[in-house]
């Protein structure tokens, strides 16, 4: 198997455990995807920009199946989503600016605050 078709194969599997992740926790798997992408050579800004088209594909499939077990809230996620729209504009352009070096510390800083958050909170 040659390097192309090899790396491949590793990124399918790889979707895979984001997809199981993401779908689970419901933080869009970016928080796998983008160590996975950075490990792989990727720039900041091209981990980003790839790991939001591979969360586009997996959260429509992850919206679907939990649509089916109604656990969506459409207005809910339909506010938040607008939102975000603005919110996603604004955060790329930053992004232009910032190192991929800098973006590693400020990626793991976001991950560690959020876990101690998610761990400590009642």
């Amino acid at each position: 198997m040659d390097a192309l078709n090899w790396n491949m194969l590793v990124m399918a599997v790889l979707g895979i455990g984001v997809g199981i992740g993401a779908s689970f926790t419901g933080l869009g798997g970016g928080f796998l995807m983008i160590p996975i992408l950075l490990y792989m050579g990727f720039t900041a800004q091209k981990a980003v920009g790839t790991s939001f088209l591979a969360i586009l594909v997996i959260s429509i499939s992850a919206l679907f199946a939990h649509g089916k077990m109604a656990n969506v809230d459409y207005r809910a996620g339909a506010l938040l989503g607008i939102g975000g729209i603005v919110g996603a504009q604004v955060g790329a352009r930053l992004l232009q600016h910032v190192s991929t070096e800098g973006f590693k510390k400020i990626f793991a800083l976001v991950l560690v605050g959020l876990a101690f958050y998610l761990f400590f909170k009642k």
